[in-house]
């Protein structure tokens, strides 16, 4: 009987304070659903190897079957930490955060790759300030007219305003699940709070993925299958650029490839203190030790959709080999129906690569993550989307 394909992936999520069961459920429901579109059996199930987080599962592609392996590499307790912030510090991040993009230029270089990213920057900002804005006219509006009614003047106003627009920012912080200025802002303002640097404790974090993904390319494995999805995408990139210097990927042990999706590097890499970083694409770029795909669609207005994330951040160098930038062309593999429903809904639209789709293309998240065929073979002899940004527009090019 012929061994089925085995596959270990390796998954790094966004900013997501959320925890990992979430992707699990999330790949359970679109995959079963991305079976039946598309004509293949999966089955889900618990994975043999229990450290971290994570599931199994073995699919049937017409007579050809695999087993996969998947793993989550948390970080969200790192993102926790870094939203636990008070109404005052929120819009003290506000301020530095802006300052952070525009006072090193990054904001106006962004600005020249995709509007989308840079209009999703700028709405919590927009939005934290009209809530500002609203509190304060309301409050104000509240309490001066009972200073004039009571006749205590600015006494009472000046109170009564302070008090009203604190309470009228506290409800607007505990409706942010639905709102997301809150959440968007925590997010930005981590990339930014360093100038594009990594903090320690996630260097510190990064470091712990490296070792673990050296420690399943020691496994009996067709391939190991790193995928980063949206700012997991650059640390996706810095794990394996590290994995990769410090000589842990075997020559005789299993295909080593990297799956970036919707991702937002030029956030980080723009930002002057993002020297790790652009060595790391810079590095990556140029190794034959692993195939490296990366996934955008002009549709997602969270990510930079066919930017090529090496060449627009100024260090693409000569000859360099990575990575093939496609298209999940939403547009074509979503139907019109479905289209419309996904329609202001960002952040669904933002996880669609990780989601089903009802007109499947080449992009298929699930055929790549339990299919029998590598990443390299999927993607083999293809060339880059129409389309694509490779324009170094880079400020910021040290490394």
């Amino acid at each position: 009987m012929t061994r089925p394909f085995r596959r270990r992936v390796l998954y790094i999520p966004g900013y997501d304070p959320i925890p990992p069961r979430r992707y699990r459920e999330l790949y359970k429901r679109e995959g079963s659903a991305q079976a039946r579109i598309s004509g293949y059996d999966l089955d889900f199930g618990p994975r043999r190897d229990r450290k971290g987080f994570g599931w199994g599962v073995a699919g049937r592609f017409g007579d050809q079957t695999s087993e996969a392996e998947i793993e989550v590499l948390v970080w969200a307790d790192i993102v926790q930490g870094s939203m636990g912030q008070s109404i005052l510090a929120t819009y003290d991040q506000l301020w530095r955060t802006a300052w952070a993009y525009i006072g090193s230029g990054a904001l106006f270089r962004l600005m020249r790759l995709r509007r989308g990213p840079v209009i999703a920057a700028l709405y919590p900002v927009v939005i934290l300030i009209l809530q500002l804005l609203a509190a304060l006219l309301v409050g104000g509006a509240v309490g001066w007219a009972l200073g004039w009614v009571t006749g205590l003047g600015h006494w009472l106003a000046l109170p009564v305003t302070l008090a009203l627009c604190w309470l009228g920012l506290r409800l607007w912080q505990r409706i942010d699940g639905r709102i997301f200025a809150y959440y968007l802002m925590h997010d930005y303002a981590f990339t930014a709070r360093n100038g594009g640097a990594y903090p320690a404790a996630l260097e510190a974090r990064l470091s712990e993925f490296a070792t673990r993904i050296a420690e399943v390319l020691q496994g009996d494995w067709d391939e190991v299958l790193v995928v980063g999805h949206s700012s997991g995408a650059y640390l996706g990139v810095s794990v394996l650029a590290d994995l990769i210097r410090q000589g842990h990927v075997p020559k005789d042990g299993p295909r080593l490839a990297f799956l970036s999706l919707g991702h937002v590097v030029p956030m980080a890499s723009f930002l002057p203190r993002a020297n790790r970083l652009r060595r790391d694409l810079r590095d990556l770029s140029d190794r034959d030790e692993l195939t490296w795909i990366d996934v955008t669609a002009p549709g997602d207005a969270c990510s930079f959709g066919l930017c090529d994330p090496v060449a627009v951040s100024g260090v693409a160098p000569a000859g360099r080999k990575h990575p093939l930038i496609l298209s999940a062309a939403f547009s074509q593999t979503l139907s019109p129906e479905k289209r419309r429903a996904l329609r202001f809904h960002w952040f669904r639209l933002h996880f669609q690569y990780l989601c089903a789709f009802d007109r499947p293309g080449d992009y298929d998240y699930f055929a790549i993550t339990a299919g029998p065929v590598t990443l390299e073979q999927r993607f083999a002899g293809r060339a880059h989307s129409p389309g694509r940004i490779a324009r170094p527009v880079n400020r910021w090019t040290a490394t």
